[in-house]
């Protein structure tokens, strides 16, 4: 009864956004307002949420700060992790308010909390009154629920105005939002990314397993950012955390040092090593601007010499018009192009991979269509060659995944460490 009533009113109308809101506000009065007794930095973005909280909370923890965080992926107190179940940016209010309350009944002072787009229009993060307010970047998602990337670029910025003009403003210089998001009165602004911000790296150097830059900030000598995590977008990300660190006191040098053994969160650009003699990531790409970025990180990883083969995909009910466009995107990126079946939340599965089929140019790649996600990992990875490398997309660090039948379990990194095993060992 009550899904059928949901069903009939919109995502945004006033109505269901009202209850949205008066849930945040009663899961506050339950857990007394915790975020009071917190300082809390909030982060939200189309790609790199996930990461930059964990480099914050790194960056905190490593300077001496008792901190926690809250993500897509775990949540952490100190240096405790336990996996976010629900795989939800959007989590319950219940459910962050409870976590922040046992933030501060173990003693933390300082809280990052990741905060999505639905989340910041639905109240779900109301009452966490962050002192710290930042944006990774904005591309091209989730326009099945916001409409147009106007609309969508508002509602991330929501997130500074939970500043109430008091807080500091954590900007990308270097994105198309930002001449919206600067106009919002704040008592600080601090922006990175280009050379004109207050935070931008020269000398980028990349590798297979991490990356390095000059990092530039104010009249400060360039210091040496050196990340154990590969892709240039991993050092955007360590520039809006070192920004963020900034903002809280903790000196660049400090953050730059706690980096340097920072590892990204489970199913984030992951390695995954059995001794094969090319490169495995298993890595969280959903959006368009995800998979231009992951798979151009490994051409510059294979060079001229290797292959970057790719594992793709798009879930059920989510913004179908991206289909095509993901298999487009693949063909021109990578060498080898697999499409395969990926979360249904209630849609036909098969129908959803022809329509990420149809974007896949195949006169630019090799490309195969592989209904079962198991044995489609298994192809791709018996294909792959000394000095290539492989990435897994979609599923990252989930533990299940929604089928037509129900959830089953499902750990694609162990799935693909089982796999490699099994070819080493049949291997002449």
């Amino acid at each position: 009864m009550i899904g059928r009533l949901k069903a009939l009113i919109p995502q945004r109308h006033p109505l269901r956004l009202w209850w949205h809101h008066l849930k945040a506000f009663l899961a506050a009065v339950l857990y007394r307002f915790p975020a009071r007794k917190l300082t809390v930095v909030g982060i939200t973005g189309t790609d790199g949420k996930t990461t930059t909280v964990g480099m914050v909370a790194h960056i905190l923890l490593k300077t001496g700060h008792t901190a926690g965080s809250a993500s897509t992926t775990y949540f952490q107190i100190g240096n405790e992790r336990k996996e976010n179940m629900t795989h939800q940016t959007s989590m319950s209010p219940f459910v962050l308010q409870r976590f922040l309350r046992k933030l501060v009944s173990r003693g933390s002072t300082h809280a990052v909390v990741e905060m999505s787009s639905h989340g910041l229009v639905q109240g779900r993060v109301s009452y966490t009154f962050p002192s710290v307010s930042a944006i990774t970047n904005t591309a091209l998602e989730h326009l099945d629920y916001h409409g147009s990337m106007e609309q969508y670029r508002k509602d991330k910025g929501k997130i500074f105005l939970m500043l109430r003009g008091r807080g500091t403003m954590i900007l990308n210089a270097a994105d198309e939002s930002y001449k919206m998001y600067q106009k919002i009165p704040t008592r600080e602004m601090l922006t990175y990314g280009n050379c004109d911000a207050d935070f931008w790296l020269s000398d980028i150097s990349l590798h297979a397993t991490g990356s390095s830059a000059l990092l530039h900030a104010g009249s400060e000598e360039p210091l040496t950012l050196t990340l154990s995590v590969p892709g240039s977008f991993n050092l955007d990300n360590a520039l809006c955390a070192i920004a963020c660190c900034s903002s809280l006191g903790v000196p660049v040098s400090r953050s730059v040092e706690a980096l340097q053994d920072f590892r990204s969160p489970p199913g984030r650009l992951e390695p995954i090593e059995e001794g094969q003699n090319f490169s495995v990531f298993v890595d969280f790409t959903v959006s368009l601007q995800a998979y231009i970025k992951t798979l151009s990180t490994l051409r510059s990883v294979v060079g001229e010499h290797g292959r970057v083969l790719v594992l793709c995909g798009s879930c059920g009910n989510r913004m179908k018009e991206k289909r095509p466009e993901v298999g487009r995107i693949a063909s021109e990126l990578a060498d080898v192009v697999v499409v395969t079946e990926d979360e249904t939340y209630g849609e036909d599965p098969h129908k959803v991979l022809e329509e990420v089929w149809a974007g896949v140019q195949q006169n630019k790649c090799e490309a195969k269509k592989i209904f079962s996600r198991r044995e489609a990992i298994a192809w791709i990875l018996r294909e792959a060659k000394e000095g290539d490398a492989v990435v897994l997309c979609g599923m990252g660090p989930y533990t299940s995944f929604s089928t037509l039948k129900g959830p089953v379990p499902w750990n694609e990194a162990e799935i693909a460490r089982e796999i490699l095993r099994t070819l080493q060992s049949t291997s002449p």
